[in-house]
């Protein structure tokens, strides 16, 4: 191969196998070249990579080494995102009753969950995340999106099992949006004992759902790593989680007035951007 064919099917293998630590040999007798120029091919990888802020090249020394591709945004690049995504939610066709925003265009379009991974997965790309949990259903796609860019499964706790499930873990929760007491299952195959897991979840007011999904954890013998929202609205009494990140602050859903007022969440002081 030239070394710009090399470089692009380079790229297209280490952005589909992230978090994988590739061996130098493998590339070398995969392209029929030396060491030393899949070495140079790997620093102009590196290089472009950095310049963009889209992703980041370790290279691993050592017999065991190799290299492997991180996802990971820049502060500049993540800033106009979720200023961007900040603008849209502010729209005020999307107030639906109780307070809730419509929000399955952004939970569901392409591009927005392809960011929206890739932001989480840069806030705990060195967290040593083993697996991602939501609750269902639009937390879904959202976890499936940041497990694809942390390489690692994504779980669903229900509300209701499923026969095709098998066994599962239960806890009873305090639902902030109804005030009632809820209940969440989870099988008993989804999590190995000490597994670290990433909550994450699209909406968050007072942490009642979040706080059912860390019971859970807690139920598996797992520690939970993190927290991370798609959004959360204020929250006149305390909160039940405390420790988390979310991408979107609303600080206004006024049904009467038809108005909406969010901005970038505390994602961006809350995430080392200094990688690169």
């Amino acid at each position: 191969m030239k070394r710009s064919e090399r470089l692009v099917d380079m790229t297209k293998f280490l952005m589909e196998r992230p978090h994988t630590l590739i061996a130098l040999p493998f590339f070398a007798k995969r392209y029929g070249a030396a060491k030393s120029s899949i070495s140079e091919d790997l620093a102009i990888l590196k290089h472009t990579l950095a310049s963009n802020e889209d992703g980041i090249l370790e290279t691993v020394a050592g017999a065991a080494g190799g290299v492997r591709y991180i996802p990971f945004l820049g502060q500049k690049p993540a800033e106009k995102y979720l200023k961007d995504l900040a603008g849209r939610i502010q729209d005020s066709s999307r107030i639906l009753p109780g307070g809730f925003l419509y929000l399955s265009d952004i939970l569901g379009g392409p591009y927005d969950l392809e960011m929206i991974g890739k932001l989480i997965a840069t806030r705990y790309a060195y967290a040593n995340i083993e697996a991602v949990m939501t609750v269902e259903t639009r937390g879904i796609s959202l976890a499936n999106a940041v497990a694809s860019y942390l390489n690692v499964p994504a779980v669903t706790a229900r509300k209701r099992s499923k026969v095709t499930e098998g066994a599962t873990v239960s806890v009873n929760y305090m639902s902030s949006s109804t005030s009632r007491v809820a209940k969440m299952e989870l099988p008993t195959r989804a999590l190995d004992k000490d597994t670290s897991v990433l909550i994450v979840d699209d909406f968050m007011k007072g942490g009642g759902t979040l706080d059912g999904m860390r019971q859970l954890v807690k139920e598996f013998d797992c520690q939970v790593a993190g927290v991370c929202v798609l959004c959360e609205t204020e929250y006149e009494e305390e909160r039940k989680i405390k420790d988390y990140v979310s991408l979107v602050n609303i600080d206004q859903i006024d049904s009467e007035k038809e108005i909406v007022l969010a901005q970038p969440g505390n994602f961006l002081t809350r995430t080392n951007f200094d990688r690169f």
